[in-house]
C-alpha cells in the first residue's frame, strides 16, 4: 500500500480564503515583549500558529511550560526535539506573575513531551495552576497535556488541581499515527480521555484534530466518533500546515464547506461546542469555549 506522504508536493501555493493577518499591532508587541521578558515560551511562536496576531492583540496567549525541546518528533510539528533542560522550579511563579501583569481572566497552558520526567511533568502543570489562580483568583486555566505515557497517577494529580478545561489533541486519525506521531498511541489517548472523566465528571474534556495531512473524510468522522465516545466534548478542527520542508507535506487544503460540514456533524452527535475551519488551533478561540464548557457537568 502506498504511503500517505508518497508522491506529495513540497509546497502548494494557499487558495485564496486561506489567510492570516500579518502579526502586528501594539498589543501584539506588548504580549510577545511580556513573554520574553519573564523568559516564557507560547506554543503561538513555537509552533508558529496562524492567529498569533489575533490572539496576542486580544491579550491572550497559549504559554507552553516544561521547556521549548520535545522528547518526541512528530512528523508534523515544528516545536524542536531533542534532549531537555532540567525542570526550572521557578516557573510556575515567573508564569502567574507574568499572567498577572497582562491581566488575564483565560490561560491555556500546554508543553512539550517530557518522556524524561517519570511523571512527564504532571507535578508542573499541577504547580503552574495552583500558582496562577494563587496570584490569580479570578483567572481560569484550560490545559493542554501530553498523555503522560498512560500514567494514571500523572493525569489525576493534574485533575487534583481543578483545571477549567483538560484538553489533549488526538491530532490525526488511527491509520497515520505509526507515521506521524510514532511516538503516540491512539488507543491511550482515547483512554485518557474516559479516565479523566472517569476521575472527575465535573471538568469538561477537549480535544483537536488537524485535517489535509492525508486522512480520508470517513477516517475523520471515524476519530471524532471515537472522541465523542470517550467523553470529549469540545473539539477544534485545522487545516494541517507544513512548518518546514522536512516535515510532512500537505496532501491538500480542505474548503471551508468541508469544515461546516464537520462542525456540523460535530454537533449531531453530540459535542457540546465546536471550532472547525482552515485557521483554527487547539487554543482558538479557548475562552469562548470555556464560557460553554463553564455549563457543562453542573
Amino acid at each position: 500500500m502506498r504511503s500517505s506522504t508518497a508522491s506529495r508536493p513540497v509546497h502548494q501555493k494557499k487558495p485564496n480564503w486561506f489567510k492570516a493577518k500579518f502579526p502586528t499591532g501594539e498589543r501584539f508587541a506588548v504580549v510577545r515583549n511580556l513573554v520574553r521578558e519573564h523568559n516564557l515560551s507560547t506554543v503561538c511562536e513555537e509552533a508558529r500558529c496562524p492567529n498569533i496576531g489575533e490572539c496576542f492583540n486580544s491579550g491572550t496567549a497559549t504559554f507552553m511550560i516544561l521547556g521549548d525541546t520535545c522528547t518526541r518528533a512528530c512528523r508534523y510539528c515544528a516545536v524542536n526535539s531533542g534532549r531537555p533542560d532540567p525542570v526550572d522550579p521557578l516557573e510556575p511563579i515567573r508564569l502567574s506573575k507574568a499572567v498577572k501583569k497582562l491581566g488575564l481572566d483565560y490561560v491555556v497552558l500546554t508543553s512539550v513531551d517530557r518522556d524524561d520526567l517519570s511523571d512527564g511533568g504532571a507535578s508542573v502543570f499541577a504547580a503552574c495552576i495552583r500558582s496562577i489562580k494563587h496570584l490569580n483568583p479570578s483567572c481560569l486555566v484550560e490545559i493542554l497535556i501530553p498523555d503522560f505515557q498512560g500514567n494514571l497517577l500523572a493525569l489525576h494529580e493534574v485533575l487534583n488541581a481543578e483545571p477549567a478545561v483538560l484538553n489533549h489533541n488526538i491530532e490525526t486519525v488511527k491509520r497515520l499515527y505509526p507515521e506521524l506521531r510514532p511516538k503516540g498511541n491512539y488507543s491511550l489517548a482515547l483512554n485518557l480521555f474516559r479516565q479523566s472523566k472517569q476521575y472527575n465528571k465535573t471538568i469538561p474534556i477537549k480535544s483537536g484534530l488537524m485535517v489535509g495531512i492525508g486522512e480520508t473524510i470517513p477516517e475523520i468522522l471515524e476519530t471524532m466518533k471515537d472522541l465523542r465516545d470517550s467523553g470529549v466534548e469540545l473539539l477544534t478542527i485545522g487545516q494541517y500546515l507544513q512548518p518546514t520542508p522536512k516535515h510532512v507535506p500537505i496532501s491538500r487544503f480542505v474548503t471551508p464547506q468541508e469544515f461546516e460540514s464537520f462542525k456540523k456533524f460535530g454537533y449531531d452527535i453530540g459535542f457540546r461546542h465546536m471550532e472547525s475551519g482552515p485557521l483554527v488551533r487547539s487554543s482558538y478561540h479557548a475562552a469562548s469555549q470555556a464560557q460553554v464548557a463553564s455549563k457543562l457537568n453542573r
